[in-house]
């Protein structure tokens, strides 16, 4: 396990600094994502696996000064990056594991994760974790801001059936992790999928 996570964040720590230079464009669709995930003015939501916060302006917008925005990253140097950026304003930065956060049960009403499940090393275990966290009928959005045949593309590999993003794949796995997939999409444009946490 220890590998995994060690995996994880030297692949980010060594790609933070240029991150936001190599997709400079996304910031709409992180907008778009948040604004039809609308959560609700004052609630508490978290950017789990936040990398340089590229979603917690958008999230800061959708709570309001009322609401409280997390931001979670395994790796120091993306939540450096976010603080140079100045989006550690928008939010608290805590440099955390998805899969023992530092959160009581049931304290969040949104989980917010682009690109994240193609990058927990345990998929099923951490997304019981950010269940645990949230309480009973809020709602986690896989996000990410093209969708999985433009993704396979950019780094030239072809789809396969054993992508946990599926729909076939991924309903399963939520179910068994304490989660319901309410709506499921999949374009060239973005890719976004919401559940809901089960009471």
């Amino acid at each position: 396990m220890a590998e995994d996570h060690a995996h994880v964040q030297e692949f980010f720590a060594a790609r933070a600094a240029g991150w936001d230079r190599k997709f400079p464009d996304d910031g709409p669709a992180y907008a778009a994502a948040v604004a039809e995930l609308g959560p609700a003015h004052g609630s508490t939501v978290l950017d789990a696996g936040c990398g340089t916060g590229r979603a917690l302006p958008a999230l800061r917008d959708a709570v309001g000064s009322r609401g409280t925005v997390i931001g979670v990253d395994l790796t120091p140097e993306m939540l450096a990056e976010a603080t140079r950026a100045g989006r550690d304003r928008y939010a608290a930065l805590l440099r955390a594991d998805v899969s023992r956060l530092p959160l009581r049960p049931a304290c969040l009403d949104v989980v917010f994760g682009a690109g994240l499940i193609s990058h927990l090393p345990q998929p099923a275990r951490d997304l019981r974790e950010l269940a645990r966290v949230t309480r009973p009928g809020g709602r986690l959005a896989l996000f990410h801001p093209i969708g999985r045949a433009a993704l396979a593309a950019r780094h030239g590999r072809r789809l396969t059936d054993d992508d946990l993003r599926a729909e076939p794949r991924l309903g399963p796995l939520l179910a068994s992790a304490g989660w319901r997939l309410d709506s499921y999409a999949d374009e060239d444009e973005r890719y976004l999928a919401v559940a809901v946490r089960e009471g």
